[in-house]
């Protein structure tokens, strides 16, 4: 009859759970899984590849999407903006329209990287255009720092070559929730910064902050705190660009299509193309 040894039983237990934390450590360690993503604190993202710049702007404040030109701009430079929704890109044929330069979706929260980045990002490029990333905030689903950080690993770098423009935020309305996604406007205020501070660190150049003055009202108290700092792009579907929020006393590019159409949304630079240049070369 064999002996039962209490000792063995409990090293074979041992080393049952020795195999099983290797096995979890090995699954929270991978890059892109969602165990990952939730060990840095971040939230699971529904939805990203429905969330591009003005995607939640149109729906909160309407406006005329039908895609034509405001009359009477002068001395701008037409651009558009895209991101994993219009997959990709026929580059040349925004070119042949005219299009001088883009903006491409990088990333969203810190889990979240455009599938079709690659293609829209370097693409743009090869054809001649001036173009940048951006980022889609989710100010509930991890600090500024850390999604700044996400985002200039992912693609929202800079580099001084005459073709790449500083990295853009885009904040807007909630597409999962509260509309200021459940923080205070001292405490919106303090993320925002949070961003911007680390990016300019990380990159040496101040973000472009993308914004509708509706939005900023309610979700910072209309704060005056960075418009002597990051150029503004702002979405105002209509004839003009309308009021500003506070702290700008001018708008750098004006979003003036959201349709999710394939070729993009569509924007003007303000200024001429040496100016867009120099927003390049900082």
């Amino acid at each position: 009859m064999p002996v039962h040894r209490p000792g063995s039983a409990r090293r074979a237990l041992s080393a049952l759970i020795g195999i099983l934390a290797t096995l979890l450590a090995v699954t929270f360690a991978l890059p892109g899984s969602a165990f990952a993503a939730q060990g840095r604190g971040a939230k699971a993202i529904p939805h990203p590849e429905d969330d591009w710049a003005g995607s939640q702007i149109l729906k909160h404040e309407g406006g005329s999407t039908t895609g034509a030109e405001p009359p009477g701009l002068l001395a701008t430079v037409e651009g558009v903006d895209v991101s994993s929704h219009q997959g990709n890109v026929a580059w040349a044929t925004l070119w042949s329209s005219g299009v001088r330069f883009a903006y491409v979706k990088a990333t969203e929260g810190t889990s979240y990287t455009n599938p079709y980045f690659a293609q829209q990002y370097n693409g743009s490029y090869n054809v001649g255009m001036i173009r940048g990333a951006y980022h889609f905030a989710l100010p509930d689903n991890s600090s500024g720092a850390a999604q700044a950080n996400y985002f200039v690993d992912h693609g929202g770098g800079w580099s001084k070559d005459g073709k790449t423009l500083p990295g853009a935020l885009d904040m807007e309305y909630n597409p999962y929730g509260a509309t200021c996604y459940g923080l205070s406007a001292s405490a919106m205020v303090n993320w925002v910064k949070d961003f911007s501070n680390t990016y300019k660190a990380r990159t040496g150049r101040d973000p472009v902050i993308y914004t509708s003055t509706s939005w900023w009202k309610s979700c910072t108290g209309n704060s005056a705190a960075f418009g002597s700092i990051n150029p503004l792009w702002i979405p105002r579907y209509g004839s003009s660009v309308g009021e500003l929020p506070a702290g700008w006393g001018f708008h750098t590019i004006w979003q003036y299509t959201s349709s999710g159409a394939t070729v993009g949304d569509h924007n003007k630079f303000n200024g001429a193309m040496d100016r867009l240049q120099a927003l390049a070369n900082g």
